[in-house]
């Protein structure tokens, strides 16, 4: 007789459904960027976002310029388990795309590089019970340390096997871990993490989105959708705060730069760029037949702003020309 397999409570809402629209959406349009070099100091500002956003809502008062700091090697004036804090979830962050999300030994692994000189046994499920607090107030009990093990195996073996979308998987995994609160410390952060690996071995992009950064701002809605989910007994309220947190984090992290102000025709082109395009190729999406009012009011402004870049700089009359959109330019189709 076989066992019926494990799978979170979860509704599925017209609110979720939007959401994983409008992410797709943004996605799509910016898909290509995936193939793109991103500057090294977006990258890295990123990262260093990430890991003050995580650090910051479990306590850690260490600031982006001190993170920067250790990043850099140089020396902090600060409590020593804040600096180790920040020194563990640095390596971390580094090592991310090397663990395979499903697999237990891996989340071990993650759990004593975030934990490393934090606690006595980093890297092992809790051996007794846990209460999590709002003020002195307990808002949630976690299941017995007996328990642990055996619901975790259940988890990763619903994550590995689901069907869901994986915006929507990675939110459930997120709540229903903090939910098992599988480890005497670490996680939160341990969760965050988590989510963020889900997310970029989709999408690779995701890697250099600093979602924690996000919820550090908005931490107040995110423990309450967490108490929210519990006392509705399934995840649905915890993927909806999840899902615009990720819109949000996604559209910040991809337009960086404060979008100038540009022509209606300009905008209008931005809009259609898929890629790299020629000139004819251009003219022909916007529905354009005037090649010199093409040149004065479309290409020659947008290039002039750095919201295009051409694909052979050093010989703009190549007949192999063409044209791709900046970073600078997908800031002004986010607005």
């Amino acid at each position: 007789m076989s066992k019926t397999k494990y799978s979170p409570p979860l509704t599925i809402t017209p609110v979720i459904v939007f959401f994983v629209a409008e992410i797709s959406e943004v996605l799509g349009r910016l898909s290509y960027l995936e193939s793109l070099p991103r500057p090294l100091r977006l990258n890295r500002a990123n990262r260093i976002r990430t890991v003050h956003g995580s650090l910051a809502i479990e306590g850690n008062t260490l600031s982006e310029k001190q993170i920067t700091a250790i990043l850099d090697g140089k020396r902090v004036l600060a409590p020593r388990r804040e600096i180790q804090e920040v020194r563990n979830a640095i390596q971390a962050y580094d090592r991310i795309e090397n663990w395979i999300p499903y697999k237990i030994k891996d989340l071990f692994a993650c759990h004593r590089t975030l934990m490393r000189g934090l606690v006595d046994a980093p890297g092992e499920f809790r051996t007794g019970g846990v209460g999590i607090m709002a003020g002195k107030s307990v808002v949630h009990v976690a299941p017995p340390a007996e328990r642990v093990p055996a619901l975790m195996s259940q988890l990763l073996q619903w994550l590995s096997r689901s069907q869901l979308h994986p915006l929507i998987s990675s939110s459930v995994f997120h709540y229903e871990f903090e939910f098992i609160h599988p480890f005497p410390d670490g996680n939160g952060r341990l969760g965050r993490l988590w989510q963020t690996l889900l997310l970029g071995k989709w999408k690779h992009l995701f890697f250099n989105v600093p979602i924690e950064s996000l919820i550090f701002e908005r931490r107040k809605e995110y423990y309450a959708s967490i108490n929210k989910a519990s006392a509705k007994g399934e995840s649905s309220v915890f993927v909806e705060f999840m899902l615009k947190i990720v819109l949000d984090a996604l559209k910040s992290s991809i337009t960086p730069e404060v979008a100038p102000d540009v022509t209606p025709e300009v905008k209008k082109m931005l809009a259609i760029l898929k890629g790299s395009m020629s000139r004819k190729e251009i003219q022909a999406a916007l529905g354009l037949m005037d090649e010199k009012h093409f040149r004065q009011a479309y290409q020659q402004p947008a290039v002039a702003a750095g919201l295009i870049e051409m694909t052979v700089p050093n010989k703009p009359q190549s007949r192999l020309q063409k044209y791709r959109i900046t970073s600078k330019g997908i800031a002004c189709i986010g607005d």
